[in-house]
């Protein structure tokens, strides 16, 4: 059976413009709620075009990935509503961990690494989007909603919507939502958290929806009052150019790989270990990181972000 599904990413564009012209006006008038520099988000906005782009000529790889695994699975779930509503929590919660494994295993985060890479957060943020995603091969985190019955172009849909949900989040100008919203929902708040380079919200709040995934696997980190959000890397790449924003982490990778000295089983871990891992051990890791902190600010120890189990 052939289902159709509008492409709903492309439905919201006039919203998404809209809401960056509503955003800019709010903050140049109220003179707050955050911060825009025009070469900043120029980066963001060619990114979305590339990663625009990059789905269009590398698409299709994983629509007949997925359609080849539709051929083969015996089940077929239908597309009544309440199938799409399960579909759209399932896939959030494939989400979730994608995201986790994105800033966990260096390989991912080669792809990933390019929307944190701006040092303001509004909401041409949210489209500072990858290009190489395809090349990451986390579309096999997927195979199992196909496997249980979901159609490809069902999954899609509901990725759609999950990426226009995200949209609204990447923003200063709201502060807090009302706290049953906060408990589930993934807001603002916590999303600002997620981008932080303090050590204190380093690989915090994957969440794309539902905030209670973060809740459940223990990634969870509030924002906290007396601690604003540095955006950015930990290592910030101080670059306007879409090309070094797109790839540096990639090329950062092969110097690591064809340096003086480093054995297969070494290069094997520079591909998959976190980010910062080095085979001689002067790397910098969040868990080494949130130490360090801890360490020049002892009253920190044991408070959100600095848990014994995150160190």
């Amino acid at each position: 059976m052939t289902l159709n599904f509008p492409n709903v990413t492309d439905l919201a564009t006039p919203f998404f413009v809209l809401a960056i012209a509503l955003e800019m006006a709010w903050i140049f008038y109220e003179k707050r709620g955050g911060r825009y520099e025009a070469q900043d988000a120029m980066t963001s906005l060619f990114m979305g075009v590339g990663s625009v782009v990059s789905g269009l000529l590398v698409g299709f790889i994983a629509y007949w990935f997925f359609m080849a695994l539709w051929a083969i699975t015996p089940l077929d779930l239908g597309h009544a509503w309440w199938v799409i509503a399960i579909c759209f929590v399932l896939d959030d919660l494939r989400y979730y961990w994608v995201h986790r494994f994105g800033h966990r295993i260096r390989w991912v985060w080669a792809s990933h690494v390019n929307h944190h890479s701006s040092q303001h957060y509004n909401l041409t943020t949210a489209l500072r989007q990858t290009w190489t995603g395809t090349f990451t091969l986390m579309m096999i985190v997927r195979a199992p909603l196909v496997l249980m019955g979901f159609h490809p172009a069902m999954i899609f849909f509901v990725g759609g919507l999950n990426l226009i949900y995200q949209f609204w989040i990447h923003t200063e100008a709201i502060d807090k939502c009302p706290r049953w919203f906060e408990a589930v929902m993934n807001t603002p708040s916590h999303h600002r958290v997620h981008h932080g380079r303090n050590a204190r919200y380093l690989d915090a709040n994957y969440a794309g929806v539902f905030i209670i995934w973060d809740r459940m696997f223990g990634t969870f980190v509030p924002e906290q009052r007396d601690e604003p959000v540095d955006y950015g890397l930990v290592h910030n790449i101080g670059t306007f150019n879409p090309l070094r924003v797109a790839f540096h982490e990639w090329v950062a990778i092969f110097k690591d790989w064809t340096q003086p000295g480093v054995t297969w089983y070494d290069r094997w871990n520079y591909a998959i270990k976190p980010p910062g891992w080095r085979h001689d051990g002067k790397g910098g890791s969040t868990e080494m990181l949130k130490r360090i902190d801890v360490k020049r600010n002892p009253e920190k120890a044991g408070t959100p972000g600095f848990e014994e189990s995150r160190m």
